[in-house]
This record gives C-alpha cells, sequence and structure tokens, in this order.
C-alpha cells in the first residue's frame, strides 16, 4: 500500500534522524564551554552556505516549474526566500561574536563545513525535486534542534542581545506554512509517480554532511580552547 506524504515525510525524518547527544559542539555551547571563537567561525561558515543554499533552492524551483510541478516549486521558492532573511539575520550576529567586515570578507571557509551547501547544490542539478523536499524535511528538524539549542545558549551562557540570537531563532520557530508546502510537494510527487527510494540515498547523505558541519566545529573549538 502507498504511504501517504504525511506517513512518508515522519517515516523519513525518523529514518534519518540524527541525536542531538552525539553532536560534538552543541553540548558545548549549550553548557557556555565553546568558545567565543567558535560562534564566529559557525557564523563566517555560514555567511557561505546560505547563498549557495539559496541558490541552489531557487534552481530547485525552476526546474520544478519546467517539469510541471508546481507544488515543489513553491516549496523551493520558500526555501530561497528564508536564505535571504537568514542572510540579513546573519549581520548581528558577526557583530557580536567581534568579526570585522575585513575579515568576513576574506574568511576561508573549511572544506568540512561547505560540503553541505556542496552537494545541497548536486542536488539542485540532480535530484527529482519531490525527492529533495523529503531529504531536506528530514535535515530540518535536527538542524532546527541545533538552532533552538544555540539560540537559548547565547541567551543565557555569552549573553547576546535579541538581534544576534535571530539568525538562530529563525531556524528554531515552527514553521507551518512550509510543512504545508512540503506535504503538498510530497503527495504530488506520490500522485505523479515522482518519488523514488533516492530520497532515503539524499537524506542520508545530508545528514552525513551536517554531521560533518559540526565536526570541523567542533575540531577548530579544541584548537581554540587549547585542547
Amino acid at each position: 500500500m502507498t504511504p501517504t506524504a504525511h506517513e512518508l515525510l515522519r517515516s523519513t525524518a525518523a529514518r534519518l534522524a540524527l541525536d542531538p547527544e552525539a553532536n560534538p559542539l552543541v553540548p558545548r555551547i549549550a553548557h557556555g564551554t565553546a568558545a567565543l571563537r567558535t560562534l564566529a567561525v559557525l557564523a563566517l561558515e555560514q555567511r557561505h552556505v546560505i547563498p549557495a543554499d539559496r541558490r541552489s533552492f531557487q534552481h530547485l524551483a525552476r526546474r520544478a516549474e519546467e517539469a510541471k510541478d508546481p507544488e515543489s516549486a513553491a516549496f523551493f521558492d520558500a526555501l530561497a526566500d528564508g536564505e535571504a532573511l537568514a542572510q540579513e539575520r546573519l549581520v548581528p550576529l558577526l557583530a557580536a561574536c567581534g568579526v570585522s567586515r575585513d575579515e568576513a570578507a576574506t574568511y576561508e571557509p573549511q572544506a568540512g563545513c561547505q560540503a553541505y551547501p556542496a552537494y545541497v547544490a548536486w542536488l539542485a542539478l540532480n535530484g527529482e525535486p519531490a525527492d529533495v523536499v523529503l531529504a531536506l524535511t528530514a535535515n530540518f528538524a535536527s538542524w532546527g534542534h541545533c538552532c533552538a539549542t544555540i539560540a537559548e545558549a547565547l541567551r543565557d551562557r555569552y549573553g547576546f542581545g535579541d538581534e544576534a540570537r535571530g539568525f538562530f531563532e529563525l531556524f528554531a520557530e515552527p514553521a507551518p506554512d512550509l510543512d504545508r508546502q512540503a506535504l503538498a510537494a510530497v503527495q504530488a510527487g506520490l500522485d505523479r509517480g515522482r518519488v523514488s527510494a533516492a530520497h532515503l540515498r539524499y537524506g542520508r547523505l545530508v545528514q552525513r554532511y551536517e554531521e560533518m558541519f559540526w565536526q570541523a566545529l567542533a575540531s577548530g573549538d579544541e584548537a581554540a580552547r587549547g585542547g
């Protein structure tokens, strides 16, 4: 029996879920033991991730339109709009972390942190849009959990103000409209026979690259703390 879109989204998220306790960096931030420099590097890496992901989502939206898949196109357009807002909210975070304009402009990103957007760009070129919706939606749950934890820690442990926490709070907040768009995109994909088992492979790799992002930052944090 073919699952409904709701069932498939739920089962995919469950199968691909990351253990938040296994994250090598976020618990340190939660306890206030991560170096301030590590938070700065996180923001600097996101300064490269966000515009790359935005262009990937825009490309996915255009591909979906060409394939007469308006539901997936709407989902990816919404993601692209969200990335534009996230880019704006990075500015006060970088300032709170003590990053100058010159450093932001000249910072050299790390391969381990940029593997995620590189793979999202691959998906934008090669993935069936409905499969990519499933893969990314599963990842958003783990990313949102991390952002919620960091937003709270920035307030309670690092004394950051509302504006400086805004980037993480954006991703930590529920997004019911986006959830509805994902549901519509997956259901349309099922109805048109465009959902395949590839979404699990895509999702596993997305989650692995997410883990690499945090591992790279955690290694730098150990060096920053003299560990």
